[in-house]
């Protein structure tokens, strides 16, 4: 069993390695095209990503790879004969059981020791790159705007000499009101040997340049008059740092991305014990804060003993004084409220960034656990439904599993945002994808132990005409060939006897079977007609039809009626 189901393990893992890490490029495209990156420093960004995409890669590799592996024993009728031989399910998976829980411990200290340096390293470089100043690629006939301040213009270039020809350079570095305008015939652009700077070379070409008065000082409204210059070669430095410089990753290891359980777990109290302090110290504040001279722990009891000072204010006193002196006091009064209410909405903006810091935290110390936790209950639906549906190869179980895989998908990323905004616990939205496919894991594996039909399309549409009341129907028609002819006194005393003594019971059902069984050789389509309204089983809801039907059949059978009611077929 190791030796079928590692080597599919390997596989599907790498193929599922592969394809979220096509994502993730499609993703951050922007952030690497045009940057004159190095292809060393790509494929170390890569790593870093293929280790932080394992957690993704490795639940949906174990499921497809289960799937396959049980697929095929079935579908070679391997796993048949091993049944017949007397080896059940579970000893048949137990060797791969042992190997899941390896691999699920292996996960977790992956997930505690790997994956926060993978994800500091990998964030790290991201955001270098992302920072970095893009690779210098001027296009033709359109302005260049990714040099700081300067918009870079040219008509056409040669691209075996680099020279470009009827430039326009609009420098605005230093400000509009000092903007500079050179225009040349034929320019030359390189780097400096450091690639802090740009060099550009111009030829035949004329300078315009604002000259501010700074005399006037920097509420000068007025410039003064332009310089004008004319040059057969003028050489410009414009400062452009090409290299790439990667950040200091100490700032993300403080992140919740770059720690580990027991760091997570720290810094959950850390934070919750700031929030707590934060609160009450709010809570206080505003506990303690008068309005109209009364505090929120005034009581009738206390005011006696008040002094006349801190007696509340007399509103209607306002209105007694000069219409002009009462508008200044009632603006006054919600300037004063709306000052309150910003800087409440300030602490409480506060209060939920620092729980939202404390939810992440957690998020990471719930995710610490799930990816072992995942394998496993993929592992119990992909091996028992392998072993139901029995198909091998990698068309079938592919489809499956992609599809189970992206319900869980669906739950994990709506559990996951859910708890980060605070609209659920935590670890109920981080566990609720695995919650949901734990049931269908046990389901699966409890109807595999016992060879039952999980895919018998029959089984589930009888269950739910069943609950819809619609009750299935008999298709019998007349026989071709009939070897055993109808007696009509034994049919007469058969349904006679059924009649007097039919009930809701099973010995019912049987006997009803057994007389069906006999009239099914008739010669009559009309006594096949009512035959084929008699239900399966005999029921309270069933008993009157059934009593009625028979009576039409010894009528029919002994001669006394010809016609059958609600019957309209012109067949004799």
């Amino acid at each position: 069993m190791l030796q079928r189901f590692i080597p599919l393990l390997c596989m599907t893992f790498f193929i599922c390695l592969f394809i979220v890490l096509m994502q993730f490029l499609w993703r951050y495209l922007d952030d690497l095209v045009g940057k004159g990156l190095d292809i060393g420093l790509i494929g170390e960004l890569f790593f870093y990503a293929a280790l932080t995409m394992v957690p993704q890669a490795l639940p949906l590799a174990v499921l497809l790879a289960s799937l396959m592996t049980f697929g095929n024993l079935g579908e070679k009728f391997e796993l048949t004969a091993m049944k017949a031989a007397g080896i059940s399910l579970i000893r048949i998976m137990r060797p791969l059981i042992i190997f899941m829980t390896l691999i699920a411990i292996g996960a977790f200290f992956f997930q505690n020791n790997v994956l926060p340096i993978a994800q500091t390293k990998m964030w790290t470089l991201l955001f270098s790159m992302r920072q970095k100043s893009p690779e210098v690629e001027i296009p033709e006939k359109a302005f260049y705007d990714q040099i700081p301040g300067i918009n870079l213009y040219i008509d056409h270039k040669n691209k075996e000499t680099g020279m470009l020809y009827d430039l326009i350079l609009y420098d605005v570095s230093k400000g509009f009101d000092n903007s500079r305008i050179i225009l040349a015939d034929s320019a030359k652009l390189s780097f400096t040997e450091d690639k802090t700077h740009l060099f550009l070379q111009l030829y035949q070409g004329e300078m315009f340049e604002n000259l501010r008065d700074q005399s006037l000082g920097n509420n000068a409204s007025k410039n003064m008059p332009f310089r004008r210059e004319s040059f057969p070669a003028k050489d410009s430095y414009i400062v452009f740092d090409a290299n790439f410089n990667r950040m200091d990753d100490s700032v993300m290891r403080d992140q919740y991305v770059g720690k580990d359980v027991l760091q997570l777990r720290q810094s959950i109290d850390s934070i919750g014990h700031r929030l707590d302090s934060i609160g009450d110290i709010y809570g206080t504040e505003l506990k303690n804060q008068k309005l109209l001279n009364v505090s929120s722990t005034y009581d009738a009891a206390l005011k006696a003993e008040q002094s006349a000072a801190s007696d509340p204010i007399d509103i209607d006193s306002l209105f007694g004084n000069p219409p002009s002196q009462a508008a200044s006091y009632i603006n006054l009064a919600v300037s004063k409220a709306k000052r309150q209410k910003q800087d409440f909405e300030y602490k409480t903006l506060i209060l939920k960034e620092e729980a939202k810091l404390m939810r992440r935290h957690d998020i990471e110390l719930q995710r610490r656990f799930t990816l072992s936790f995942a394998c496993l209950v993929f592992f119990f639906v992909g091996a028992p439904l392998g072993a139901i549906i029995k198909k091998g190869g990698i068309g079938t179980p592919l489809v499956i599993s992609v599809f189970l895989f992206i319900v869980y998908f669906i739950f994990d990323n709506m559990g996951y945002k859910m708890a980060r905004d605070g609209k659920m616990i935590v670890w109920q939205g981080i566990w609720m994808s695995s919650a949901i496919m734990l049931p269908l894991g046990i389901f699966v594996t409890y109807k595999a132990m016992g060879d039952s039909a999980v895919f018998n399309t029959d089984a589930y549409t009888a269950f739910f005409n069943k609950l819809r009341g619609r009750r299935p129907k008999r298709s019998l028609s007349l026989k071709e060939v009939v070897i055993t002819e109808v007696e009509q006194e034994k049919a007469i005393s058969m349904i006679d006897s059924l009649e007097k003594t039919a009930d809701v019971s099973q010995d019912t059902t049987n006997r009803l079977n057994t007389l069906i069984d006999y009239l099914s050789n008739t010669r009559d389509i009309r006594m096949i007609r009512l035959l084929n309204r008699l239900p399966f089983e005999v029921t309270k809801r069933t008993l009157p039809q059934v009593k009625e039907t028979l009576a039409l059949m010894k009528g029919l059978t002994d001669g006394t009626i010809t016609e059958i009611p609600g019957d309209n077929s012109s067949e004799s």
